[in-house]
Formats: C-alpha cells, sequence, structure tokens
C-alpha cells in the first residue's frame, strides 16, 4: 500500500466510523460516559467491517 491508499482506506474508516457514531446516539435513550465508550467501540468495529467488507468485493 502507498501512501494515497493509507489516506483513503483511514478516510473511508472515519467516514463509516463518524456515521455509525452518530447512529448511534441517535438510537439510545440516554447518554452518558460509558454509553459514548461504548458507541464508539461498537461503531469502529462496525466500521472496520465495513471496510474489510468492500475491499474483499473489490478486490483492492
Amino acid at each position: 500500500m502507498d501512501r494515497r491508499t493509507t489516506l483513503l482506506a483511514t478516510a473511508e474508516f472515519l467516514a463509516w466510523w463518524a456515521a455509525l457514531a452518530v447512529l448511534w446516539l441517535v438510537l439510545i435513550s440516554t447518554v452518558d460516559t460509558l454509553e459514548l465508550a461504548v458507541g464508539a467501540g461498537a461503531a469502529a468495529m462496525a466500521a472496520l467491517a465495513a471496510v474489510a467488507a468492500r475491499r474483499a468485493v473489490t478486490g483492492r
């Protein structure tokens, strides 16, 4: 992987993470520190899975 590919993959991961974290915050009833931490972790795992799935399908 070159520098451009790494930056694009990082940007894709961050975009997925931000979208999923916002979705988590919209769907929970109370926002406290623990919920934020769990949501950030769950969004990170789901974003990683989304990026990996896209790369597996496109072959890049």
